[in-house]
């Protein structure tokens, strides 16, 4: 039932055994730097870069890297043979300390608008591209560290990255992957054996935490703001080659790269598969936190890992970021207006190629019909029905209000108490089995529902009876369906995981993480690899890991609201 063209799939599939190897096996092929002009300074010093898409910079190595994190999936991704790695060894490559034959290092120039305004020249300034390799199946992914040191565009910055921030974005890319959203991926994690500096509330209370680099994968790491900035700086020689590079190298199928039907034909892209990727993050109550343009995938990818994190309470509020905790501009179910917003911004740097703003204008509309058709779909899906019904029907002599209602009618009673949005949509699956009575009473009706409520003892009586009359309505849609009550629930369990990687999860791996002496039983971030690889089953002993966020966790730092700082 998911859309899993999310996953990438064609370009996720593993290369078969017989040709996976090891880290020398690796076959570089970069693109990026060979097809557009560098930076022609190789200084780190801090300044504009004009005329250039790259600088060319080298990882600053580090004490004493030590592998903390390790995707086994991502490494045969790229055709490595996990069994033929050694430890010792991704950690020297993967911490920035070693390169490996064949590989550019890079950090790359971009703009971008941050919190709606435009903050000009931005860059990387703490990740550096490795490289790009085409795995023995002819796929192409880029190798990026984060925290890798210091780059021309580091601005105040020391290009390093703490554990906390680094472990988040490992977890999280691999467990977005395996929900079916659309992502970057993560090979590994390294602690660096060094101490970074960071005020992690920026409240004047700075502290020395352990240092990590994260490699990330995906095809590109291309933004939005890569083109904004030539744009604004009106290098509209150099937007036209960027253009020309994207098309060719990542969009073939649309035609000619340097024709203006072809750029139009690339917006529309962009706008269909950034639709598609919001409806996910809608899906699973993602939030990003920093939908900056700096910070959006011309590849439709989740990009850029920082102040995320997923609904629990449902509160359409919500933001998990404290720069954004004022005005909530990325606030949930702020994000579909966002990311739309942003794909003007993506146009507006397009329109100084064009005689008129007409076609670029058409192009942005696949993005609303994406975005609304997805919506539609998702909705459905969630609630186990076969099709969204936009207008009134008839199920015999009863008329049906529009499925819309039913879905604006469950935001305002999960609001009336403190519900657990990924608990309620998994158990919403168990209501209205067969022997329910004909009947039933509020109670009965909410009993299967019950271990999504924080705070049981608080709901008013009236929000219980509103869900419940919700339900009521829910169960007749459910029946004008006609689908059998376990075929509803199998098809409800596809879409509605089990396992999120809550916040809570994420700081006791940090806690453990950070601990001088390793925890018995193993490493907690292999641990929640292994149970988030499998969102959607069961996993009968792993149940503690869907559990809703505890008591002690509401208000503390890395549990609901985050940082930028890392």
């Amino acid at each position: 039932m998911i859309h899993l063209e999310g996953r990438l799939d064609e370009r996720a599939q593993s290369a078969p055994p017989e040709e996976r190897a090891g880290l020398a096996s690796l076959r570089f092929d970069n693109s990026f730097v060979r097809a557009l002009p560098a930076d022609p300074s190789t200084e780190r010093r801090v300044r504009q870069v004009r005329g250039a898409c790259f600088s060319r910079v080298s990882p600053t190595p580090v004490r004493a890297p030590s592998l903390s994190g390790f995707s086994t999936e991502v490494a045969e991704l790229l055709g490595l043979a996990p069994a033929q790695l050694e430890a010792a060894e991704l950690a020297e490559v993967f911490s920035g300390n070693r390169l490996l034959s064949g590989m550019e290092p890079f950090a790359a120039c971009y703009g971008g608008h941050q919190f709606g305004n435009w903050a000009g020249q931005l860059g990387d300034g703490r990740a550096m591209t490795l490289g790009e390799i085409v795995n023995p199946r002819g796929q192409r992914w880029e190798l990026q560290l984060k925290g890798a040191g210091p780059t021309p565009y580091s601005r105040n910055a020391d290009g390093r990255a703490v554990l906390r921030s680094s472990l988040r974005e490992f977890l999280c890319s691999e467990a977005m992957f395996h929900l079916g959203v659309p992502t970057t991926r993560a090979l590994s994690l390294v602690s660096t054996g060094e101490r970074v500096v960071r005020d992690i509330l920026y409240d004047g209370h700075p502290r020395y935490e352990p240092g990590a680099v994260v490699c990330r994968v995906a095809p590109s790491f291309l933004r939005f703001g890569n083109f904004e900035l030539l744009a604004a700086r009106e290098e509209h020689e150099l937007l036209r080659e960027l253009l020309a590079y994207t098309i060719g190298t990542h969009y073939p199928e649309l035609g000619d790269p340097r024709a203006p039907s072809t750029h139009l034909a690339l917006l529309e892209e962009v706008c269909r598969r950034t639709a598609v990727m919001i409806v996910h993050w809608m899906r699973v109550g993602f939030v990003h936190g920093v939908m900056n343009t700096d910070n959006m995938s011309i590849l439709g990818l989740t990009l850029d890992y920082g102040p995320y994190g997923f609904v629990e309470p449902y509160d359409p509020g919500f933001t998990p970021n404290i720069t954004d905790a004022s005005g909530r501009r990325y606030r949930f179910e702020n994000q579909p207006g966002i990311a739309q917003w942003n794909l003007l911004r993506l146009a507006n740097a397009l329109y100084a190629l064009f005689d008129a703003p007409e076609p670029l204008e058409q192009a942005l509309r696949v993005y609303g019909e994406t975005l609304e058709t997805g919506l539609r779909a998702m909705f459905a899906q969630k609630l186990g029905l076969r099709s969204f019904h936009a207008e009134p029907h008839l199920h015999g002599d009863q008329v049906l209000p529009p499925d819309q209602e039913l879905v604006n009618d469950l935001s305002r009673a999960l609001g009336a108490a403190e519900i657990d949005f990924t608990i309620f949509y998994r158990k919403l699956a168990d209501v209205g089995a067969p022997d329910l009575p004909e009947d039933p009473g509020d109670e009965q009706l909410l009993a299967p529902l019950a271990e999504a409520y924080y705070q049981p003892e608080r709901v008013t009586p009236e929000a219980k009876h509103e869900l419940a009359s919700w339900l009521r309505r829910y169960l007749a849609r459910v029946a004008a369906d006609e689908t059998p009550h376990a075929q509803r629930r199998a098809r409800m369990n596809q879409v509605n995981p089990k396992f999120i990687f809550r916040n809570y999860l994420a700081q006791l791996a940090i806690d453990q993480a950070e601990a001088e002496a390793p925890a018995a039983g193993g490493s907690l971030i292999d641990e929640l690899l292994e149970v988030l690889r499998h969102p959607y089953d069961e996993q009968p002993g792993r149940e503690s890991f869907a559990a809703k966020r505890p008591e002690w966790a509401r208000n503390r730092a890395g549990c609901a609201m985050l940082s930028c700082s890392s």
